[in-house]
């Protein structure tokens, strides 16, 4: 059996949009069959000797499907993901010091110990997300990060609080790396930067939501009167909801496109298709040692790496005390959260505007660096 395929795109990458040469003889599937992934097995299994073409049209239709069913719900979970991480700026100034009696450095090693936890489960999390369903896997972690946040309005001490927020961090590490696999699952990498961006920017949304849900619940709580304290209704409105969202997405996100009920088959293997100038799959169980060695030895890597601790060092700090920064200032509690949400529409705005100019000019570095600068 050989099998031919054609790219059918325009792109700097896959070359014009013509029939491709490239073609996978029956050597060339026994020598991948050992390392291939799905996506290997599946094409080979209903394709034979038929070159497929996708042209600029029928990519549209796919990319506008894709979109539809795939973006909104990782758009929802990013910004839970950021919401939940602000609770505890917000109760910081709705009662919760006074409640748990904090003292001294005790705030501020709970708002470490959430980075203790993600450390901890990160490695772990990574390798899970590769041997499990990709999509139930996340669907657990937003499942359980929910119930835990829910269960913080039940502490009544520091360590309680502590060990919440621990577990906290733990299920939160799966959702970046998975958010990038889902995205290079379903994206061409030209494709790759602005979707990012787009689902990224709702950490904005969430910090535009969550401030006025704040301020909501403190001017009621200050006007009317609750029987629960303030703080614990935000930990109770947040878990519930990504409780809820994290039910919705096991139930409809699809773990890859080989599972995917809104697909038809033939669908299918022009969305495989389409990825395929990424060259790489959609998911390998296998783990390569030789590939790991090779990341250690890419110097791209440990500057990738250096970007993210330098950048999040302050991204944390801020994270955690902004509503108490803002009220060191003089404003009121309820003025402190509702004065943080101008933070979030700049967020959306750089985060839109660097991902659509990355994949138009093809200089994603270059504006991470530029924006990266005080």
């Amino acid at each position: 059996m050989a099998v031919q395929y054609s790219p059918g795109l325009e792109d700097k990458e896959a070359g014009p949009a013509t029939r491709s040469d490239s073609l996978i003889s029956n050597a060339d599937i026994a020598r991948l069959e050992k390392d291939g992934d799905q996506a290997l097995k599946f094409i080979t299994d209903r394709v034979e000797g038929e070159a497929i073409v996708i042209n600029a049209e029928t990519n549209r239709r796919l990319l506008r499907k894709i979109d539809l069913h795939i973006m909104p719900l990782m758009c929802i979970i990013y910004g839970l993901n950021f919401l939940d991480k602000t609770t505890l700026s917000y109760a910081s100034i709705m009662g919760l010091q006074t409640d748990l009696n904090l003292v001294g450095s005790d705030y501020q090693w709970l708002s470490s110990i959430f980075y203790f936890g993600y450390l901890a489960w990160e490695f772990p999390a990574n390798r899970l997300l590769q041997l499990l369903p990709l999509a139930k896997f996340s669907a657990f972690n937003v499942i359980m990060w929910g119930i835990v946040l829910t269960l913080f309005s039940v502490t009544s001490n520091w360590s309680g609080a502590m060990a919440i927020r621990f577990f906290l961090g733990l299920f939160e590490s799966a959702v970046t790396p998975g958010f990038a696999l889902f995205t290079t699952q379903w994206y061409t990498r030209k494709e790759q930067g602005f979707r990012t961006s787009i689902w990224y920017c709702f950490n904005g949304f969430a910090q535009i939501f969550g401030g006025l849900v704040a301020y909501g619940i403190a001017h009621g709580a200050e006007t009317h009167g609750f029987s629960v304290a303030p703080w614990k209704i935000i930990f109770i409105f947040t878990g519930t909801l990504t409780i809820v969202v994290g039910i919705t997405f096991l139930v409809i996100m699809p773990d890859s496109p080989l599972s995917t009920h809104w697909l038809t088959e033939h669908e299918r293997v022009l969305v495989l298709e389409r990825v395929r100038i990424n060259q790489q799959g959609i998911g390998n169980k296998k783990w390569k040692m030789y590939q790991f060695k090779e990341a250690l030895l890419d110097p791209m890597v440990w500057a990738f790496a250096a970007f993210a601790l330098l950048s999040d060092i302050p991204n944390g700090g801020i994270t955690n005390f902004f509503s108490l920064l803002l009220k060191s200032f003089g404003y009121t509690s309820q003025e402190s959260l509702l004065y943080g949400t101008p933070a979030g529409a700049v967020e959306i705005v750089a985060l839109l505007a660097s991902g659509y100019l990355g994949d138009r000019l093809g200089q994603r570095i270059g504006e991470g660096a530029l924006l990266f600068q005080p």
